[in-house]
């Protein structure tokens, strides 16, 4: 049967997150099921990353083995006329036998969203975590740079979670400043985005990387303790988990 790639974007507001649950609508119910219309029975559609409930996604992958034939400019705008408007699918190719969005993937990029200002502006509530204290955006660079390599992530880790192994590598852990509050709100303050690209991601990882980030730029720690944090593997080290609305699935990268 043949496999699909799917590239999707959706905004993660009112979702459950990707995977299906019990009640609500979850990314990955509202596909399988605009999908089954067009194969006649149900599918499974893969994601290749369970982003939570809140957060949101400009280049999710999904895979799904189907048996109908459609081109793929013509299955893009059947699914996006069956999808509620918060998820779209951007575009459709028929992958390699045995591909996987999940397990085949080599790379994944996330971006973390931060107002740094005093007003936090109702355009984009549901897309930037507000911190109207002064941050001090040079020590969160030094820290965030701390990370880069292979190490273990046990202190960036949700507590309970089951995966056994938590060493990851990430090639790039940086903290980018920009100027500008968009049309809205005249000088909101900086936009400070976190930019995250690992070969894997535990639960909540870059939410618990970005809240001990900002602990580093309010004051509370020095970038340096980062690297006893990675040594101490230890969830309660580490700083608050961010909270989900200002992180984006960026992309996925595949051999």
């Amino acid at each position: 049967m043949p496999v699909l790639k799917l590239t999707v974007a959706y905004d993660g507001t009112r979702l459950v997150g990707w995977q299906r649950q019990a009640e609500g609508d979850s990314v990955q119910r509202v596909l399988e099921d605009a999908l089954a219309r067009f194969e006649g029975r149900p599918v499974t559609v893969h994601g290749a990353g369970r982003t939570d409930a809140g957060v949101h996604a400009l280049g999710q992958v999904a895979s799904v083995e189907v048996s109908f034939t459609h081109d793929a400019s013509t299955l893009v705008r059947a699914l996006n006329a069956q999808l509620p408007e918060d998820v779209r699918v951007l575009a459709i190719e028929e992958a390699a036998a045995g591909f996987h969005a999940r397990f085949s993937a080599r790379a994944k990029s996330y971006r973390y969203c931060i107002r740094n200002g005093p007003l936090a502006s109702p355009f984009e509530r549901a897309f930037a975590w507000h911190v109207p204290q002064p941050l001090d955006v040079g020590a969160m660079q030094q820290a965030a740079a701390r990370l880069l390599g292979r190490h273990d992530f046990s202190s960036f880790r949700s507590i309970g979670t089951d995966v056994p192994d938590a060493v990851r590598t990430l090639q790039a852990s940086a903290m980018v400043e920009t100027s500008g509050a968009g049309p809205w709100l005249g000088d909101a303050g900086p936009l400070l985005t976190y930019e995250v690209t690992g070969d894997g991601f535990l639960r909540h990882m870059v939410r618990a990387i970005v809240g001990t980030l900002v602990e580093v730029g309010r004051g509370w720690r020095d970038p340096a303790q980062m690297n006893a944090l990675l040594e101490a593997k230890d969830r309660a080290r580490a700083g608050a988990t961010a909270p989900p609305h200002g992180l984006f699935l960026v992309r996925v990268d595949y051999d």
